[in-house]
């Protein structure tokens, strides 16, 4: 049951990245780029985020437990550091220099498999550098 539920879950956010645009880096990039030819359309889809988590947050607080699982999963880490800005920052340059995030740089496989090819590469590379990076630390 879990695997069709999160199978759902995969194609509704699949279905929204693409009826929102969000999967064209062109799109994204004119968001992105408000001192210059701005392109305000992903505000609504911003906003639609918002709205969702504001009412999963309200759903969640007015529970004991979720439907399908025995605890709920979510962030305990409340303080920023340096950590949370480096990484925010290295996310943010990535998704201003490419027009992609990880959920819609898969589709780029599909889309545009020469540019998804080389983002999903450097996903990989970055995330075994953080990897190998996080298993020294642990040995130190």
């Amino acid at each position: 049951m879990m695997i069709l539920i999160t199978l759902f879950c995969g194609i509704l956010f699949g279905v929204g990245l693409a009826l929102s645009q969000m999967t064209n880096p062109a799109v994204v990039l004119g968001f992105l780029d408000i001192f210059g030819n701005w392109n305000p359309s992903l505000i609504f889809v911003m906003g639609s985020a918002i709205v969702v988590g504001v009412i999963s947050y309200a759903i969640k607080n007015g529970r004991q437990a979720p439907w399908l699982a025995k605890n709920w999963s979510v962030p305990t880490h409340t303080h920023i550091d340096a950590k949370l800005v480096i990484g925010s920052a290295l996310f943010g340059i990535g998704w201003g220099l490419s027009g992609y995030c990880p959920g819609p740089g898969l589709t780029a496989l599909v889309n545009n498999p020469q540019e998804g090819f080389y983002f999903i590469g450097a996903v990989i590379i970055g995330s075994g550098i953080f990897y190998i990076q996080n298993k020294r630390l642990a040995k130190a």
